[in-house]
This record gives C-alpha cells, sequence and structure tokens, in this order.
C-alpha cells in the first residue's frame, strides 16, 4: 500500500481544521425521499440522515444561517419537488426562517442566490451535509470554494451508490472515500461527523 501523499491544502498553508459551528452557515445538500428509496436510493443513507438531523440541530441552537437545497430535474423523474418523490426527508425538512433553495445543476451556487444569501448574512464559512458525496456535495464544495468561501464536510451526514466504472462497478465504499479525499486535497476540511465541527 503506498503512503499517501501531502494535500495540497497542507502544500499552500490552508487550514487543516473547520471553522466553528458558532462562525458559520449550515448547508443541507438534497436531503430529498429521492435518495431513500427506489432507483436511487444510497448506501447508508438512514445513518446520513441521522447525522445531518443531529447536525441540524446544533445549528438551530446555534442560532446559525440555515440553507435547505433541493435539486429539481422536472415533473416525472426522481427528483420532482412538485412530487413526495423530491421533497426534502421529513425530520431534516425546513422550518420558518431558514433559507430554502432549488437548483437545477450540482453546484449549489450556480443559477442560485446562495452566494448572494450568503454574503448578506456575512458568513465566510460552511457546513457542508447531503447527498450525493461524488455529486452535489463534491460540486458544491468546489463551488463554494472557488467562490471565496471556505466549506467543511461532514462526512457521516453524506453518502453516495455505486456506479459502473471502466473496470467493473465501483462500490459505493469506495466512491464514498475518493469523493471525500478528494475534496480535502483542496477544497475543503472533512471531518467523520458533526463532533469534527466544533462548537
Amino acid at each position: 500500500m503506498s503512503t499517501p501523499s501531502t494535500t495540497l491544502r497542507e502544500l499552500t498553508g490552508m487550514p487543516a481544521t473547520p471553522a466553528s459551528l458558532r462562525d458559520s452557515a449550515l448547508v443541507m445538500i438534497d436531503l430529498q425521499n429521492t435518495y431513500t428509496r427506489g432507483v436511487m436510493a444510497l448506501e447508508n443513507v438512514e445513518p446520513a440522515i441521522d447525522e445531518a438531523a443531529a447536525l441540524l440541530d446544533r445549528a438551530r441552537s446555534a442560532g446559525i444561517p440555515i440553507v435547505h437545497v433541493q435539486h429539481d430535474a422536472g415533473e416525472g423523474t426522481p427528483y420532482d419537488v412538485r412530487d413526495d418523490i423530491g421533497a426534502i426527508v421529513d425530520r431534516v425538512a425546513a422550518r420558518d426562517g431558514e433559507h430554502r433553495i432549488v437548483k437545477n445543476f450540482p453546484n449549489s451556487f450556480v443559477g442560485t442566490d446562495l452566494a448572494e444569501y450568503l454574503r448578506g448574512a456575512g458568513v465566510t464559512n460552511l457546513v457542508l451535509a447531503g447527498f450525493m458525496s461524488h455529486m452535489c456535495v463534491n460540486s458544491t464544495a468546489r463551488g463554494a470554494f472557488s467562490a471565496g468561501f471556505a466549506p467543511s464536510v461532514v462526512a457521516g451526514a453524506t453518502a453516495t451508490r455505486a456506479l459502473p466504472g471502466p473496470d467493473g462497478t465501483v462500490s459505493a465504499a469506495s466512491l464514498q472515500a475518493a469523493s471525500l479525499a478528494a475534496i480535502s486535497d483542496m477544497f475543503g476540511v472533512v471531518v467523520p461527523d458533526n463532533k469534527g465541527i466544533p462548537d
């Protein structure tokens, strides 16, 4: 087994630890029924939702800005926000006063008011949770970094699914690990669970 190389974050002197929760905003990405059943059901989705719910409870207690993101791919798709399949899972659904965004691209910043909202709230540090690790979480972390924000990702509050690859199936566990490693190389800090984000 090869020894991991130094991350680009380390080489360029970026922080290796997350900002405190009280100095951040929470961005909940696509925690939709889409991923709990049917063709898009994710591996380990229920434990990830449990972890996201614990993180959301902490964010609400801290009184920080909270953003709920939903992906919409149109009527009749697994991402139909007009139908129950595309709704946010009840136990992590938005409450009054929490910002809501509907997006059409993997990067939650594209075609939405996310950056404007966060800047208006005076927030630079972000805590990300949601689905899928390799797609919208990864894309949003990169988008946040490129827009001047400092994202941290709670690994236990994310999940993905197995995918076909050029040499056979890529397991969900392998894709999850690779996706989070790619984020932590440059774009953000990755912590194992919500306890990794200090108060």
